[in-house]
């Protein structure tokens, strides 16, 4: 399998960014060919396209079926295991969140609240719990309204991504009528 000009960039592409996002590079170009392939490959496929050892390609497959980011199919009268991405790219954004959320926030609200139920013995702990708590509140307020987003059906995120800095504007906008409303009553 030759990949052509325009998918080796991505594929390249996105095994750099991977190492970014805190998965290694082979996993990243592994999920940017099954992304962008036209049918689902197995693993030889994914070995002779991407110049990879068929064992690096199966560790690979295993970290990305943990993160249910593939899906996993056999094909009639073929014992190989066949992997591909999610067709909805929403769905695969949704996923690495709550992937992520479950893997690294979660995990870190969990020592928080242990570190807020303990009784500070002296200033420097005092200190170190009342930051601790600001930051469980905000990771904790992050979360919730993350929540709140997932409920959405996917046209109603849109919408409302779309909206971006014009939800500022009519926050600003509220907060002067209300700042108005007060001079009003202030001044009768």
């Amino acid at each position: 399998m030759n990949l052509t000009p325009l998918v080796q960039s991505f594929v390249l592409h996105f095994g750099e960014m991977g190492s970014n996002w805190g998965i290694n590079r082979t996993v990243g170009q592994m999920y940017a060919l099954l992304y962008v392939s036209e049918k689902p490959l197995n693993a030889d496929e994914m070995a002779e396209a991407l110049g990879f050892s068929r064992s690096n390609v199966s560790m690979g497959l295993k970290e990305l079926v943990s993160w249910r980011l593939v899906k996993l199919q056999h094909l009639p009268g073929d014992r190989r295991e066949y992997y591909s991405t999610p067709e909805d790219v929403w769905a695969i954004f949704q996923t690495l969140a709550e992937e992520r959320k479950k893997r690294e926030v979660d995990p870190t609200l969990t020592m928080l609240r242990g570190a807020l139920l303990e009784k500070p013995s002296n200033a420097t702990d005092q200190h170190a719990q009342a930051r601790m708590a600001e930051m469980h509140d905000l990771i904790d307020l992050t979360t919730s309204w993350f929540t709140d987003m997932q409920r959405l059906d996917v046209e109603t995120l849109k919408k409302l991504m779309k909206l971006g800095a014009q939800v500022q504007k009519f926050l600003e906008f509220k907060q002067k009528l209300t700042f108005s409303r007060s001079d009003d009553k202030e001044s009768s």
